[in-house]
């Protein structure tokens, strides 16, 4: 049985203040492409479908017209989805009665109730029957009252408490669709900015991979790395974009595993992906950075660190002759390096305001305008309210 998977598709996402609509719609056309090329039996999208709980009619349109593309394809395809961390599971779990009638799986949240059980689905081939089961992101509070007290205390029980209510078969193959942040004893995944402010500080949110190790194959999603997290047969895919300048370095691909008969080794096999720009670094000083511009380059999304010891004049006004897609553009010399070095330990805390703006500053590239400011001191000054009754 061959898969294809895939996850974090974050349609809706913006690289600092660019809109990537036309990047994500080119890139899901060519995962559409490679399904009719490779004629995958499921196709496993494993959470974080989109960037925010509350997406845009655009995100939605996006992805509407993907999943038609998919359902086109004959034979059809099915399509097996969990909600990550970013969804909403209302919002994901709309149509979805509708959508299983096209071969459709979503699963939005972990069980609510004793009579519930996590989805599964069961995909035959010429070994047989495969089951798939799907585990939308969890946290412990989802489904401590599933369980006695004491039972679920972390994230970690949290699913294997999970996993062990269902009564897998394990002499059957089975798959785990899951959304969350996995470690091998003290092993724990690449990580990269555009993830790491969603990973817990000290790893409380980890779950270890001896929960999952019995599958066939655990299709992950939530870092932006592919890679392996533990064992072979449990893998991240990766995003199918650069989301971050931290993933400059990755190569983005979809991961076809192809499912043997029981105890055999699956094979794995990376189908890259082609961005319509790239997401890279440029370093130099602003001569040696202009003088790398090509026709090819200079509508890559670029992040640029100019290393002049001398002032520049207008220096983004100049780069923006040569690059047209600039992230951002910072100045590493002697002399901000000695700023740095006699401002370290300085730093006093700011009030909550000063805090967000400047937050919003570097998240943006841009300071708040005149409306958001009051909207936000509204609602400190809310919080402060209720802090003191």
């Amino acid at each position: 049985m061959k898969l294809f998977h895939i996850s974090d598709l974050h349609i809706g996402k913006q690289l600092y203040y660019y809109n990537l609509r036309d990047n994500q719609v080119e890139i899901l056309s060519q995962i559409v492409e490679k399904a009719k090329d490779y004629r995958p039996d499921v196709i496993i999208i494993a959470g974080d479908i989109y960037d925010k709980s509350v997406p845009s009619a655009e995100a939605y349109t996006i992805f509407g017209s993907f999943l038609n593309d998919l359902s086109e394809i004959t034979p059809t395809i099915p399509i097996l989805i969990i909600a990550g961390n970013h969804d909403s599971a209302e919002r994901l779990q709309y149509a979805s009665t509708f959508l299983e009638k096209h071969h459709i799986y979503i699963s939005v949240l972990p069980p609510q109730t004793e009579e519930e059980h996590l989805k599964k689905v069961v995909v035959k081939d010429k070994h047989g029957e495969v089951d798939f089961y799907l585990l939308p992101f969890t946290k412990p509070g989802y489904v401590r009252h599933l369980f006695e007290e004491g039972v679920v205390t972390s994230y970690d029980t949290a699913i294997a408490a999970l996993l062990g209510r269902e009564e897998i078969d394990y002499d059957r193959r089975n798959v785990l669709i899951s959304h969350q942040f996995y470690i091998s004893g003290d092993k724990q995944p690449q990580t990269c900015e555009s993830e790491q402010v969603y990973i817990s500080v000290g790893g409380i949110d980890s779950v270890d991979t001896s929960s999952v190790r019995q599958f066939d194959y655990v299709a992950l999603g939530h870092i932006h790395g592919p890679q392996q997290i533990g064992e072979k047969h449990i893998r991240y895919c990766g995003t199918p974009l650069k989301y971050s300048v931290s993933e400059e370095k990755h190569i983005k691909s979809i991961t076809m595993v192809t499912l043997e008969a029981k105890g055999e080794d699956i094979i794995l096999e990376q189908l890259l992906l082609s961005a319509r720009q790239e997401v890279r670094r440029e370093q130099g000083t602003l001569s040696e950075v202009i003088s790398r511009a090509t026709i090819e380059n200079r509508n890559d999304f670029v992040s640029i660190l100019l290393t002049d010891e001398d002032d520049i004049y207008k220096p983004k006004d100049q780069l923006e002759e040569h690059y047209n897609f600039i992230l951002e553009v910072k100045v590493e010399n002697s002399r901000t390096r000695a700023q740095f070095e006699n401002t370290a330990g300085e730093a006093t805390a700011l009030d909550p305001f000063e805090a967000f703006r400047e937050f919003y500053q570097e998240m943006n590239n841009v300071p708040m305008n005149s409306d958001e400011e009051k909207l936000m001191s509204e609602i400190i000054d809310r919080v402060k309210e209720a802090e003191n009754l």
